[in-house]
């Protein structure tokens, strides 16, 4: 059975970005985001939802085409249409057995791209195996929350934590869904 790792930058305050997608403020180079863009080449499956994928527009993604090209891109939408797209996306109705059957191949670890909404699906519906976070030195006040509308309440096991220059930290959790409510 494969892990969902939702691999994500965050703010002291919990989002993932500020209002209007603002993430100018995150740590955009250095060796932390090195050690995220090494980490990413260990996947070769990436999950995301819809508001996700289209975000990749203001950094020059084509509709149709995939965020990391040696990933399998399976988007969750309900509205979401290409004209022509590439033979590694795919996308699907928000729908838990397909999460469920990705879970089940055999391969490396799936990659959570994200949003905030679609995590806090996953986390809702108890997907989500590993959370790393690359938190940010900063405090963005509101924006798009790390789960979105969750209300999921529950522990963590810290696994690691490591720092890196200009305040940027990577902490990874495993997280353990039997006695949490």
């Amino acid at each position: 059975m494969r892990n969902i790792v939702y691999y994500v930058a965050v703010s002291l305050d919990g989002f993932i970005a500020g209002p209007d997608d603002d993430i100018s403020g995150f740590v955009a180079g250095g060796p932390g985001v090195d050690q995220y863009l090494k980490d990413l080449k260990a996947f070769d499956t990436v999950i995301m939802g819809r508001k996700t994928y289209e975000f990749g527009y203001k950094f020059g993604l084509k509709p149709g085409e995939p965020a990391y090209p040696h990933m399998r891109h399976y988007i969750f939408s309900n509205s979401l249409q290409f004209d022509k797209k590439a033979g590694n996306l795919a996308v699907h109705p928000v729908d838990i057995n397909v999460i469920k059957k990705l879970k089940a191949e055999n391969g490396p670890d799936i990659y959570l791209c994200g949003g905030g909404e679609f995590a806090g699906w996953l986390l809702d519906n108890e997907m989500i195996d590993f959370l790393k976070i690359k938190l940010n030195p900063l405090i963005l006040g509101s924006g798009i929350k790390l789960f979105g509308s969750s209300k999921k309440r529950m522990l963590t096991e810290l696994v690691g934590i490591k720092s890196y220059d200009k305040g940027l930290q990577i902490i990874n959790y495993r997280l353990n869904y039997k006695g949490n409510g």
